[in-house]
């Protein structure tokens, strides 16, 4: 018979959580180990989404325990019904991560636990009253958002409980800073002004004070205290090229100036983010040095509740970058 229970997460659990968020994480990025400290933060709220976050009016952390051990845990989320709040998340509910260990010898009644968790979760966004019900999994790890491919688990989990892929997928790539090109220019004359950007520190290439095109790098992503090792990860925020010099080996060069700056500051890892569709930026990436690592995909939810629109979806948290 199997024994678990599914109850409130207490700080004793902390420890095998951050175990669990770690084991997903690393299984769709290399080497992402997050900490204690920032598990236990996005728990109580989640300053790096400073948009969405100040919308959430209650929040609750679920596990199911069996035999002494955390075999699954979910984050949820209920989000104000204010004027203030986006329209596609008033009055919405989420999981925000749903995770599981999956079955193994050792362990063989684990996803029993899964499906107990996802019907406890369920039960209590729907006693918040939400209008309707979406499924994530933005762990505090940079590039683990979304339901990764890598986590088949998880999503038979959702779909026993009746939530639905959405229709839009992302892929996340990744590149050693090290092993960037060091910048070559691509035309005679150009210069980089270095300013902030909308998404972290921006390069803009400069020719007789005419901007051929711009890239920023996010170094946020690695704050102190969220990741537990002391390698340094950034990601690309923006990246522009105006029509006229776009195929001329400016954006390569933008890179690779980008990359020695990120190399000054002794960060190591690079990310960045593109759909499927975008056929000419992934062979650019692909070319760069950059590697697919996942394919995620977005906005999971349930069949509408009654009165629900079904063409209602939640605005993505983390859009692909310009280009």
């Amino acid at each position: 018979m199997v024994s678990f229970q599914v109850r409130a997460f207490r700080r004793g659990d902390r420890d095998q959580l951050t175990a669990l968020v770690n084991a997903h994480a690393q299984a769709v990025v290399p080497g992402a180990l997050v900490s204690v400290n920032s598990v236990l933060s996005q728990l109580e709220r989640d300053p790096g989404e400073f948009v969405v976050d100040p919308w959430v009016s209650e929040r609750a952390t679920l596990v199911a325990e069996q035999r002494g051990r955390v075999a699954a845990a979910a984050h949820l989320l209920r989000y104000s019904s204010g004027d203030e709040v986006a329209a596609s998340y008033r009055g919405a509910g989420e999981i925000r991560w749903l995770l599981c260990w999956p079955e193994a010898p050792f362990w063989p009644d684990s996803i029993a636990a899964g499906d107990a968790l996802a019907t406890a979760a369920i039960a209590v966004l729907t006693d918040w009253g939400v209008n309707r019900l979406y499924a994530d999994g933005d762990l505090p790890a940079a590039g683990v958002y979304g339901l990764p491919e890598q986590w088949p688990h998880v999503h038979a989990i959702l779909k026993r409980a009746g939530f639905t892929p959405g229709d839009r997928t992302e892929i996340v790539f990744l590149a050693d800073v090290s092993a960037l090109e060091r910048p070559v220019a691509p035309v005679a004359g150009p210069e980089v002004l270095r300013t902030l950007g909308v998404n972290g520190t921006r390069f803009s290439a400069v020719l007789d004070s005419h901007t051929l095109g711009y890239l920023e790098v996010d170094t946020s992503i690695g704050d102190a205290g969220r990741i537990a090792r002391p390698e340094r990860w950034a990601d690309i925020g923006n990246l522009h090229i105006s029509e006229s010099h776009r195929r001329q080996g400016v954006a390569s060069w933008l890179l690779g100036v980008a990359a020695d700056w990120l190399r000054l500051g002794h960060v190591d890892r690079l990310l960045t983010y593109a759909q499927p569709e975008q056929k000419t930026y992934t062979a650019f990436l692909e070319h760069a040095g950059f590697r697919e690592i996942t394919r995620t995909t977005r906005g999971w939810q349930t069949h509408p509740m009654s009165g629900t629109s079904p063409s209602t979806k939640p605005h993505d948290r983390h859009q692909p970058r310009g280009r």
